[in-house]
């Protein structure tokens, strides 16, 4: 029992770490770290929360609260590689992940069979 109880306080600690913030204080802007995934294949052609047909060949990605038509800046941590987005859905619904990015975004920085990604992204004026 007391095993199971350190377990989940360590999963606890590791989740509350994947939601680090920093300012970037080069310019003052907020620049925010956490994960992000990619669409299925199964959600190319739907409709969107804004109301636009998902095409997993655009460079598009859900948040869960940034307004429709923002440009996101994500860099994969892993390799430096970044990509500009617009959100035009709402997402992930996975509380460890930030953005799910359309396939093309994901493929443009990191490796598809990877299925996640730490990233860092920033609004883009």
């Amino acid at each position: 029992m007391m095993k199971r109880g350190i377990l989940v306080i360590i999963m606890m600690i590791s989740t509350l770490g994947l939601y680090s913030f920093k300012n970037n204080t080069k310019d003052n802007e907020e620049v925010k770290t956490s994960y992000a995934s990619y669409y299925h294949d199964k959600f190319n052609g739907r409709k969107t929360a804004s109301g636009e047909v998902f095409h997993n060949t655009k460079l598009t990605a859900a948040h869960r609260t940034l307004p429709f038509g923002t440009k996101v800046k994500v860099t994969n941590l892993r390799n430096g590689e970044s990509v500009v987005v617009t959100i035009n859905d709402r997402g992930p619904f996975h509380a460890a992940r930030a953005l799910d990015l359309s396939k093309a975004a994901y493929d443009e920085i990191g490796n598809l069979r990877t299925g996640t990604m730490p990233i860092e992204f920033e609004i883009i004026d």
